[in-house]
């Protein structure tokens, strides 16, 4: 089945407070890059029938760089992500997701707002995010919140996102230098594939003492998630055998996963243990 182009309507706000003002008024719904929505409408699965293009706000795009943090305005492309050296430089893991994200067409217009309110838990791009302790900024026609990215999936495809509200922009604290990072993607193929496993890691160590460490996953449970349980036992931890071994049991207490058409739930909790041994056989 495919859609009836114009069964829509796309309006297309001359500027920010226009595009905020529709959004008040309840009937439209945002409309990026549009590498997700228009799957949908050539399958005829598209729910809902007004929408509001904010591609061509420039307000919405961009890299801002201070002495503590770095903004990710919510429009910015995957390509965007993948040219910035700062980005490269201290945030390796984002780019490595961007990369991995479909092919050159879908990253020349693919948005990490985008990525983000799509809320998929296969997502390439918010394992990474969750490492790196990422903040959203959320515009509404009344006001500016902000919220940890870790609080704002709620549940399968829920976001803590109001009708009336866009995701303008990610926050990064930096301050990582010296961290061992890595990224794994599992996947049917080894490019332009659906995660059926999805890592994200970052440590510091001390001595040969991990001193702090974050640890993130997608498609491994209705949300991405931070394996806490795993991150707390391995905290002030010298890396071992031992060590490696409590740390992926304790991986089975983070993660959530489903038996769908790309995988099985044993296989990703195996992958799962896999990819954290992995790197925390790196790390040592």
């Amino acid at each position: 089945m495919r859609s009836n182009l114009p069964a829509y309507e796309l309006a297309t706000p001359a500027d920010l407070a226009g595009a905020l003002a529709l959004l008040a008024g309840g009937a439209h719904r945002p409309f990026a890059g549009g590498t997700d929505l228009m799957v949908l409408m050539e399958a005829g699965k598209l729910p809902r029938t007004h929408y509001l293009s904010i591609w061509g706000l420039p307000v919405l795009r961009g890299v801002t760089v201070s002495n503590d943090a770095v903004s990710i305005g919510a429009l910015t492309t995957y390509s965007d992500v993948l040219a910035h050296p700062l980005l490269a430089a201290e945030f390796p893991l984002l780019g490595r997701a961007a990369a991995e994200t479909g092919g050159v067409a879908t990253q020349n217009r693919g948005t990490l707002g985008g990525n983000i309110a799509n809320a998929s838990p296969a997502a390439d791009t918010p394992p990474a995010l969750l490492v790196y302790d990422a903040e959203l900024e959320l515009i509404s026609a009344g006001g500016v919140r902000r919220i940890p990215y870790h609080r704002f999936h709620t549940g399968y495809k829920l976001m803590d996102l109001a009708p009336d509200e866009i995701i303008g922009s990610i926050h990064l604290p930096r301050g990582r230098g010296g961290w061992r990072q890595a990224y794994r993607k599992v996947g049917t193929r080894r490019a332009q594939a659906i995660s059926k496993v999805c890592l994200a890691a970052a440590a510091s160590l001390r001595q040969g003492v991990i001193d702090d460490i974050r640890i993130a996953f997608g498609s491994v449970a209705p949300t991405v998630v931070r394996c806490r349980a795993a991150e707390d036992l391995l905290r002030t931890r010298r890396v071992d055998p031992v060590v490696i071994e409590a740390a992926c049991d304790a991986i089975l207490r983070d993660i959530a996963p489903i038996e769908d058409v790309r995988s099985t739930a044993v296989y990703r909790r195996r992958v799962a243990q896999n990819l954290v041994a992995e790197f925390l056989h790196a790390l040592a």
